[in-house]
């Protein structure tokens, strides 16, 4: 390692542990190598051009925010809910149910566990808290695990900046999350339906049968989002980042003339609110961006692959030491920091041991989602905290078991692949 290397690092650990914002010390970190290494410091300026310009990609992000926050305004998020609680919401533990299915058709459409949380999610936990049905540690808890599922069914702007970092299609990596985006609600809705016999949750008053038609009526226009993107991008007919300008067209006709909820005063502060939210991912693209010209500069993932050569690694233990790694580090770092920092590292060695790139990009993103219910960083359960009021320890309390049965969804699509591979490779995926 070099000196101008060590002096990074210390740098950016420096930083980020007195509380700078990850993109900033990212940055300053990284103007620290420029400088000791007599390099240009421009070429910080120089990299983040180059990258964005040779990114289009990168526009789905902004696209797919706006895209959520103009769900979360209007009353879509409502009537998703409505339909949720006539199809699920009879069964013991019913709101649990309905909480993770929003979450599943929501993710959909948003791509952002953040939106999902901070949105539908804050409107069900007053529902399951109205007259003390359900404890407010364990509605906010489930919640925040549910919300994970976000940004691995498609669209999912995490795998849009994996795609950025691996060179891989982002249409074949939407595909590979929706199984196992399935296979998280699944174990969700199973551990829900457990804990509801042994502390005995409340049953709710079933939707009469007669009354689904009209609801699904209501939801139907919503529902079709999904349906709209991936026949958008598997068709041929759309790139990702136009598929990301539909949805957010889509979402704006649905909320503003067939619903008719939503207002000129308040499109504009959604487009602000959104603008922000991108800028802040934005910065962070912009310091890795550097950063990975740094460690290109340092040979640093070329050094990692070829020190593998010569050891007897089996790809399964690769992985599951990478997955361990990428476990800690989420309880540190944000979903995006290891992203876009981290994940580089891996890709060259993943290459040389023959492991899947779309299999090992769809596990690691899953990964990253645990990182965000885990403390003491999880920002979902700082956002929920902030949006519900309900004291972070109840949620933390409560939220421990959802996490360890999401590890074991993930241990189930690190040890079978096809669970991931299936659908891609159905439609002509040739890894």
């Amino acid at each position: 390692m070099s000196i101008q290397f060590a002096a990074c690092l210390f740098t950016m650990l420096l930083l980020a542990g007195i509380g700078t914002p990850v993109a900033y010390s990212i940055i300053l970190a990284s103007i620290v190598y420029l400088a000791i290494a007599g390099q240009d410091i421009a070429l910080a300026g120089e990299q983040i051009l180059f990258g964005v310009y040779q990114s289009f990609v990168l526009l789905a992000v902004p696209l797919f925010i706006v895209a959520a926050n103009i769900m979360n305004a209007g009353t879509i998020s409502d009537r998703l809910l409505n339909f949720c609680v006539a199809c699920v919401g009879r069964f013991r533990g019913g709101l649990g149910h309905v909480n993770v299915v929003a979450s599943l058709i929501f993710s959909g459409m948003s791509g952002s566990a953040v939106a999902d949380a901070a949105g539908i999610g804050k409107i069900i936990i007053d529902m399951m808290r109205k007259e003390g049905r359900y404890p407010p540690g364990y509605a906010a808890a489930i919640t925040a695990a549910s919300a994970t599922i976000g940004p691995i069914i498609p669209p999912s702007i995490p795998m849009v900046l994996y795609a950025l970092i691996s060179d891989q299609s982002i249409g074949y990596l939407f595909l590979g999350g929706i199984v196992p985006g399935l296979v998280m609600g699944c174990v969700l809705m199973a551990l829900n339906s457990y804990l509801a016999k042994v502390r005995n949750f409340p049953l709710e008053d079933p939707v009469p049968v007669r009354e689904l038609p009209a609801l699904t009526v209501e939801a139907f226009p919503a529902l079709l989002m999904p349906a709209i993107l991936l026949y958008g991008i598997y068709g041929g007919v759309t790139t990702p980042t136009e598929a990301a300008a539909v949805a957010a067209a889509y979402a704006l006709i649905l909320a503003a003339f067939f619903y008719r909820a939503l207002k000129l005063h308040r499109l504009y502060e959604i487009l602000v609110s959104s603008a922000r939210s991108s800028a802040a991912v934005g910065l962070v693209i912009g310091g890795a961006l550097i950063l990975n010209y740094i460690v290109a500069s340092e040979n640093i993932p070329n050094q990692l692959a070829s020190s593998l050569v010569g050891l007897d690694v089996h790809p399964l233990i690769f992985l599951l030491g990478v997955n361990i790694l990428l476990l800690l580090l989420g309880a540190i770092l944000d979903a995006t920091t290891i992203i876009l920092v981290i994940l580089p590292l891996f890709i060259p060695s993943c290459r040389e041991l023959g492991i899947d790139l779309v299999h090992f990009g769809v596990i690691a993103v899953v990964n990253c989602m645990i990182g965000l219910i885990t403390p003491p960083y999880g920002i979902l359960l700082f956002v929920i905290n902030a949006v519900t009021d309900i004291p972070l320890g109840e949620i933390i309390r409560e939220s421990w078991i959802f996490t360890l049965v999401l590890i074991g969804a993930l241990a189930t699509l690190i040890l079978i692949p096809d669970l991931v591979l299936w659908l891609p490779r159905l439609f002509g995926y040739a890894g």
